[in-house]
Parts: C-alpha cells; sequence; structure tokens
C-alpha cells in the first residue's frame, strides 16, 4: 500500500507542505514542524496505522492521541486531525491512531478495556520515530480517557494524562443523571409544556420511566458514597483506582452539556474519596460549559488545544 493511500484523504495536504520552499528560516521552521507522517507498527500479531505531527524534533514531550468509541484517527468533525496540527504548529509532537480492528488497522474489533497492548505499541512507535522523545502524554476523549487511565499506571514513559468527559457509565449512574441533569432540563423546556398543552404527553409511561431511574439512581448513591469500602461500580472503581496508582500529572476537561460529562461530575461530588483525589496538586481541572461532548464548534476544540499546550508546557 502506497504510503498517501494508507494516509488517507485527511493527510494528503501535508505532503504539499513538505515540498514547499519558503525565504525565512522561521517559515522553513514552522513547515517543519507541520510535517506529517504515516506510520505503520505491530501490535503482536496485527499491523496498526498511525499518523505522527512532527513538530519540533527538540522537544522531549509528546502527546499520543488514544481514540474512542467506534472511529479512527481521524475523530468527529476532523477533530483529531485539527487538534494535532494546532499543536504540532506551535512545537509538540502528536501521535495518533487506530487500534486493533478500527480504522485502517487489522485485527478483530476490541472495546476500551481491551487496549493496552494497543496504547504500548503505539508508545514505542511515537518514541521510535521521534527519537528525542523522553514521555509522552496520554490524550483521550469518553472511553479513550478511560483506557488511558487504566494504562498509565504501567508505563514510566506516560507522565501525564488529558482526560475529555472521561467515561464512567453505570446504570445506576446513568440513572442518576437524567433524574439530576436531564429531566430539569426537559421541566424548564417549552417543548414539554407544549406537549402537554396538546396532550399528547404521555403521563403512564413517564411516570414508569421516572419510577425506574429513582430506583437505580439511589442504589447508585449508596455505592458511590462506600468507595473507601470497595463497594462502587466496577468501572468507576477501575477509573479511581488507576488514576490515584498514576503519579503523572492529569489534566480534566469537561463539557457543560454532556451527559458524560455530567456522570462524571456527579461521581466526584458524591464521592469524599475522588474529591480527595481530585484536590491534590497534580490535578487540574477545566470546564467548558457551552461545550457539547466532542467540542464540535471551532472555538470549543481551539480552546481544548490552547489548554492543552499551556498545561503540556507548563511542567
Amino acid at each position: 500500500m502506497r504510503e498517501q493511500e494508507l494516509a488517507g484523504q485527511e493527510e494528503l495536504d501535508c505532503f504539499e507542505i513538505q515540498g514547499e520552499n519558503s525565504a525565512s528560516e522561521n517559515s522553513r521552521r514552522g513547515m517543519a514542524m507541520a510535517v506529517e507522517l504515516p506510520l505503520t507498527f505491530r501490535c503482536l500479531d496485527d499491523i496498526l496505522v498511525g499518523i505522527l505531527h512532527r513538530g519540533s524534533e527538540e522537544a522531549r514531550r509528546g502527546v499520543l492521541v488514544v481514540v474512542g468509541g467506534p472511529q479512527y484517527r481521524v475523530g468527529s468533525h476532523r477533530q483529531f486531525v485539527l487538534f494535532a496540527r494546532q499543536l504540532a504548529e506551535a512545537g509538540v509532537p502528536v501521535f495518533r491512531f487506530d487500534y486493533r480492528g478500527m480504522g485502517d488497522s487489522g485485527g478483530a474489533p476490541r472495546t476500551f478495556e481491551s487496549i493496552e497492548a494497543d496504547i504500548r505499541a503505539a508508545i514505542d512507535a511515537f518514541l521510535g520515530a521521534a527519537p528525542k522523545l523522553k514521555e509522552v502524554v496520554i490524550w483521550g476523549l469518553c472511553d479513550a480517557a478511560s483506557a488511558a487511565c487504566f494504562y498509565a499506571p504501567s508505563d514510566p514513559r506516560v507522565t501525564g494524562l488529558v482526560l475529555l468527559n472521561p467515561w464512567v457509565r453505570t446504570e445506576e449512574g446513568e440513572a442518576a443523571v437524567y433524574l439530576k441533569h436531564y429531566y430539569f432540563r426537559r421541566l424548564v423546556s417549552g417543548d414539554f409544556w407544549r406537549k402537554i398543552w396538546r396532550r399528547e404527553f404521555d403521563y403512564k409511561a413517564s411516570l414508569r420511566s421516572l419510577g425506574k431511574m429513582l430506583r437505580k439512581a439511589n442504589s447508585w448513591r449508596q455505592k458511590v458514597d462506600e468507595v473507601e469500602a470497595e463497594e462502587m461500580q466496577p468501572l468507576p472503581k477501575r477509573v479511581y483506582k488507576a488514576l490515584e496508582q498514576f503519579q503523572g500529572r492529569v489534566l480534566l476537561i469537561l463539557s457543560g452539556k454532556d451527559l458524560t460529562a455530567d456522570e462524571f461530575r456527579d461521581t466526584i461530588s458524591a464521592s469524599s474519596s475522588w474529591q480527595r483525589l481530585f484536590n491534590c496538586g497534580r490535578f487540574e481541572r477545566c470546564e467548558l460549559p457551552a461545550a457539547d461532548h466532542t467540542f464540535s464548534r471551532r472555538t470549543w476544540r481551539e480552546q481544548v488545544a490552547a489548554w492543552t499546550l499551556a498545561w503540556v508546557r507548563s511542567w
């Protein structure tokens, strides 16, 4: 497979950038940092595909973008491509890749809970392609943030995590979030009251749903409060333990209009252990109140990149 075919349409403009000449040293340096290189590397018996955004050749710290959910290295609305370019133009090397079973990579599909080998192989490839790098920050959205938490304590090369709207979903937690956030928003929605006025509202179904949510939410509150007794639901407990074990720095970025972020926010506020963890000096937290789950607007995406860049350079 030729390199341009492997890189895909998302990468084609980078090859034009590499061939341009410039009269100024600054322009040449800028072009060098904007170079994007398609790479293949092995994870056990499978071949994976990644894109290296070179950044500064003198950089010692790079950012590895781990993909979350059923998507590949481009990201929703090209988010990962644009994010990586913004950081690389500022000098920070970035590597984004498809783990096994996703995008252009080989292997069987898998969930975020079983990609530790993929992340390790990607870091090996990243450091191999940028030999002056000494450490890596893992950047992940949604369940990729949770996957980053699970992996980080096992690899001393990982010195930082950027977690965007981390996934800690449980049935009980989802119910509590719906009660606290979704149903309140419905009550203040003009649409809701118009349905009632037109007699289009299904009272019986809504009451059944509300009762089910109340039962689940009550169970969630009891379990979150018992984190010290190890009675917490499996996923939140495992994310908590991983973050507790990880000794590097953590940047948490949460959207204001996202139920996944709401659930993570509520998990922290419901537990003294989570609060102590996030109040220690190695954790920082940023909020974008108007943003949705994937930071789909340009201003939100650029703010996330700016926060990430400033944080990566701050230590």
